[in-house]
């Protein structure tokens, strides 16, 4: 079993899920998303995107621009969360409503990710 390739299967997973977790719940409900959560998956898409680089397939250019894709549209979300919430001194269901789309955002890139990952594994011959 080669650790590298656990390493970098499992941070591909853990950055989807994390970012799925925050995205689910009601999309203007400040309760149904936790800013630690975002935190998280902004941390863990790093990770993740540090992983892609040195990929010279066009399968590895691929993952890394959805991996960078993923990655901005979280920062978005997380720069919106920080302004409005030094704006408002809490966070209003529009701003909470922007916050999520671009989380949706990154969702799908890291969805695209995932497939590719799959796609990938599949096609590897022993």
């Amino acid at each position: 079993m080669n650790a590298e390739k656990v390493a970098f299967g499992f941070f591909i997973l853990f950055a989807a899920t994390l970012n799925f977790g925050f995205v689910i719940g009601d999309i203007d409900n400040p309760a149904h998303h936790n800013h630690w959560e975002l935190f998280c998956a902004v941390a863990v898409n790093f990770v993740a995107t540090a992983l892609k680089f040195g990929d010279r397939t066009h399968i590895g250019a691929i993952h890394l621009a959805s991996s960078l894709v993923a990655l901005l549209q979280l920062i978005a979300a997380t720069l919106v969360w920080f302004f409005a919430d030094q704006a408002n001194r809490a966070i209003n269901p529009a701003d909470m409503a922007s916050i999520v789309s671009l989380a949706c955002g990154a969702l799908l890139a890291n969805i695209v990710s995932v497939v590719i990952m799959v796609v990938e594994t599949t096609m590897q011959r022993r």
